[in-house]
């Protein structure tokens, strides 16, 4: 990345340039960024996560948070869990205005989640949505268990009891399951991302993030 002045620039793996400061260009997710480009982007930025090689904190965050105060451009959205060692933007070595992220306890599509990631897509124009399930996840974990839990926790067990029946008390299958369910009601429940992935215009995928290797792989 070249610095100079007020201008400031990645070109990244797929020959896109995030940022150009003095003159900003269209938004990332506008441009003729395709969604399988988007899903390269995420990828080729895992790997850098992965070998310890990140990049993105190399950007100036001053001209950034100026270039995204009135508006956000992310070409990418992630459905992922809440669990604190699961950084979105860090995974998938990203900075500010890059990635619409949507989380809760165990990565389910609620009808919260629907609309916010039905916002990022046919609103800010997100090309790709990666639905993300992660190694020794406590919500499925406790799920497969059916332990009693304080509180409203258990609300979440019904939305996980279908990927248990399918995968059974293996808790990475189970998680696995469950991230390819919630990325299929996604299409599903939404006749606006349905519309969206019909038309080639955003892909819908499950993914799994292993917490030791720091590698994220899609799930088919």
């Amino acid at each position: 990345m070249a610095m100079g002045g007020a201008v400031a620039g990645l070109v990244t793996s797929t020959g896109i340039e995030f940022m150009e400061f003095v003159a900003p260009s269209s938004a990332l997710a506008q441009s003729t960024l395709t969604p399988e480009m988007a899903l390269k982007e995420l990828l080729e930025g895992n790997k850098r996560f992965a070998a310890g090689n990140l990049t993105s904190f190399e950007q100036d965050l001053a001209i950034l948070r100026n270039h995204t105060s009135e508006k956000q451009q992310p070409f990418a959205a992630v459905l992922a869990c809440a669990d604190s060692r699961v950084p979105v933007e860090l995974i998938f070595d990203q900075t500010i205005g890059h990635i619409f992220v949507t989380r809760n306890a165990g990565n389910i599509t609620t009808s919260e989640i629907i609309a916010s990631l039905e916002y990022g897509a046919a609103v800010l124009g997100t090309k790709v949505i990666l639905v993300m399930g992660h190694g020794a996840c406590g919500a499925v974990d406790a799920t497969i268990q059916g332990k009693e839990v304080p509180g409203q926790i258990s609300a979440l067990y019904p939305h996980i009891q279908p990927a248990v029946d399918l995968a059974g008390p293996d808790l990475e299958a189970t998680v696995k399951a469950n991230a390819k369910i919630q990325a299929a009601l996604l299409r599903q429940a939404s006749p606006v991302i349905s519309g969206l992935v019909k038309k080639e215009k955003l892909l819908v995928l499950a993914a799994f993030y292993n917490i030791s290797s720091g590698v994220v792989s899609l799930l088919k």
